[in-house]
């Protein structure tokens, strides 16, 4: 898996070559197709993982706010995602290789809109959370569909720089309060909060 992981980490998952990879690997074409059945698994087998627990990860997270007793809701929001956010650096900083295919080597797969799928799920959330402050009689005022997924698409490409950029860990556990801040106070005066 190393000739793999290298291989793709180098050159993508488009352009990366089964024959390099086998050739690197010092094994047949026929010994790594009885192992994996095409590139495309043999990339599974590299990310799946990661994938699957990050998503899982941020949607248990968004889950857990919404079972909370909506007068809780406001006062909890910004710890609970800082929480949630903060876990998630520590997992993706103990797997960094399997997320720099994840975002930086993955076009060509289904991986590659990760990022899309997250600010999804958290523009479905944020909907939900409107739908809390109009029962608390807090309203928020409308907000255009594409702001929305403009700032939330901001904030992902943003918490994932650290790791593109390899980021000391210190260094992005300090970044990531500041763009939390930043974020936090910038949706509390759109939504009037």
């Amino acid at each position: 898996m190393y000739a793999a992981k290298a291989e793709f980490l180098e050159k993508g998952f488009q352009t990366a070559s089964l024959r390099t990879i086998v050739k690197e690997a010092g094994v047949t074409t026929g010994a790594l197709y009885g192992y994996y059945g095409s590139k495309e698994a043999i990339f599974d087998a590299l990310v799946e993982e990661c994938y699957t627990h990050f998503l899982s990860a941020y949607r248990n997270a968004l889950d857990d706010f919404d079972r909370l007793p909506i007068e809780q809701q406001p006062e909890r929001m910004s710890t609970v995602s800082q929480a949630c956010l903060e876990e998630l650096l520590f997992y993706m900083f103990n797997h960094r290789e399997a997320f720099h295919l994840l975002l930086l080597c993955s076009e060509g797969t289904h991986y590659s809109s990760m990022k899309e799928e997250l600010v999804q799920l958290e523009v479905n959330a944020t909907h939900r959370y409107y739908l809390v402050l109009e029962k608390l009689g807090t309203p928020a005022p409308q907000i255009d569909p594409r702001l929305e997924h403009i700032l939330v698409t901001g904030l992902m490409n943003a918490y994932f720089e650290m790791i593109i950029h390899d980021m000391p860990l210190a260094d992005a556990q300090q970044y990531l309060r500041e763009l939390h801040s930043f974020y936090s106070a910038g949706w509390l005066k759109i939504m009037g909060q």
